[in-house]
């Protein structure tokens, strides 16, 4: 009986195993995507505020509303599943710091909203872009592997 009963546990074994690398991978995929989309829609306006391009409030607006729209489902991207695998740029220290991410990710949120509110002009732009894009860099500082 035993005999009988080892290879169909074995095979639950292995179908779990593989099921959860396969949502492993598909959050990492999910939360490359999102980031890429964001930092996609950031690069207009980034040049904008190094004067290579002119100022245009619609661009801006537009790299914002991508920006609400996508940090808020930020936080369900990094399960503790998701520590590895994927080509993940993820520090371990984010997973151990949780915490400090949500809030990361709904500071990011609530500084891209007061940014739309308040950026009616090129110089609005330039005082509030920083605070929205900084909140990118504060955490890619501290919890994303450096790049060479």
């Amino acid at each position: 009986m035993f005999r009988m009963l080892l290879p169909t546990v074995l095979i639950a074994i292995v179908a779990a195993t593989s099921s959860a690398a396969a949502q492993n991978l598909e959050v990492i995929k999910s939360r490359k995507d999102t980031l890429g989309e964001m930092g996609k829609a950031a690069k207009q306006p980034g040049k904008m505020m190094k004067q290579e391009i002119p100022f245009d409030k619609a661009v801006v607006d537009a790299a914002l509303d991508v920006i609400i729209a996508k940090a808020p489902t930020l936080h369900k991207m990094f399960p503790d599943d998701s520590k590895t695998g994927g080509k993940t740029e993820a520090l371990p220290a984010l997973w151990e710091n949780k915490d400090d991410v949500i809030k990361r990710f709904e500071k990011l949120v609530a500084d891209a909203k007061a940014a739309k509110a308040g950026i009616n002009d090129e110089f609005d732009f330039m005082d509030n872009w920083p605070k929205v894009v900084g909140n990118c860099g504060g955490c890619h500082k501290k919890y994303r592997e450096k790049k060479e």
